[in-house]
């Protein structure tokens, strides 16, 4: 049976090739995109349904729903960590508020939701080697505070309402298609583009901080395969570890200089960014996810460099 699919947050960072792979998964047509606003990105508004939605309105939500017949949200819009911490108000009515908008539309009309976690959950205190499925989660960041409760509350909805609620915790993701959105981990994208123009790149993250890192094929197969797992084998449903690699920005810097020989890495630290991921995990331990659903990652990080770099020099970087 074929699913017909909403996308919210469908113009940021994982909304765009998210679209395009449930459109070529489940056809054109099943799958609906929708952003609060409407940005040139021909490749999803012309590809199939688009709807303008702000998903600080239910009634809106709940409309839009009804319209395409809808039976499965992919909840994306969300603000992330470093614009979360210069806008605390908005990261907060949007993250927080836009879910428990989703989840309601959800349980009135017995809808699956999946929506993304982030390392961003955890916080200093947080184990930082193989940070387990089921640990301390004290985050110091608004990004971070709204992902722990919007964890709850994917939980609360599915052992209260049986709401049929998924979702992972994505690592920092590495893409050549959409451009960085505001995360800490966007050094991992930026330093590609750089690499390529100038031969040269100043990382915003220091030297030494290892973060785990996902390619984004492998975030696009996360999702597909979580939402079509036998929901008899989720134990967790929610907040699934998923990792593909870990890395600091010297290891990143060494890989590329495989391709590109005369490349060069320097520190320009940013403060603000450098204290989201000194609170996050190094690495994540993704045991669960690989037991209850069978998750495997395909990139590692030799892989997904060498993909990149070919990718954005056809692109025309």
């Amino acid at each position: 049976m074929s699913k017909k699919i909403l996308l919210t947050g469908c113009l940021g960072q994982i909304g765009t090739e998210l679209t395009m792979h449930m459109r070529r998964t489940y056809g054109n047509d099943n799958v609906i995109a929708s952003d609060i606003v409407k940005k040139d990105v021909p490749e999803v508004i012309e590809s199939g349904p688009f709807e303008l939605l702000d998903v600080t309105d239910p009634k809106a939500i709940a409309e839009v729903v009804d319209k395409y017949k809808v039976d499965t949200v992919l909840h994306l819009a969300a603000i992330l960590s470093a614009v979360g911490e210069q806008k605390p108000t908005l990261a907060y009515n949007i993250n927080m508020g836009g879910l428990f908008n989703v989840l309601e539309v959800a349980r009135e009309k017995q809808l699956q939701v999946f929506t993304p976690s982030s390392i961003g959950s955890f916080g200093a205190s947080t184990p930082k080697d193989h940070t387990p499925q089921d640990t301390l989660q004290r985050p110091s960041t608004m990004y971070g505070v709204t992902k722990v409760a919007g964890e709850l509350l994917c939980d609360y909805y599915h052992t209260r309402f049986g709401v049929d609620t998924r979702g992972v915790r994505f690592p920092g993701l590495i893409s050549y298609a959409a451009l960085p959105g505001g995360g800490t981990t966007d050094y991992a994208v930026h330093i590609f583009y750089e690499a390529i123009k100038k031969h040269s790149y100043a990382s915003f993250i220091a030297q030494g901080t290892y973060m785990d890192m996902m390619y984004m094929p492998d975030a696009l197969k996360a999702v597909t395969m979580l939402m079509e797992a036998d929901p008899d084998k989720l134990v967790h449903r929610n907040a699934f570890n998923v990792t593909a690699m870990s890395f600091e920005p010297d290891q990143l810097g060494a890989e590329i200089k495989k391709h590109i020989p005369d490349f060069t890495l320097t520190y320009d630290v940013d403060p603000v960014r450098q204290a989201i991921a000194d609170s996050w995990p190094n690495s994540l331990d993704d045991s669960c996810a690989r037991a209850e659903w069978g998750w495997a990652p395909e990139y590692d990080m030799a892989a997904m460099v060498k993909d990149m770099l070919e990718k954005l020099q056809a692109k025309g970087i």
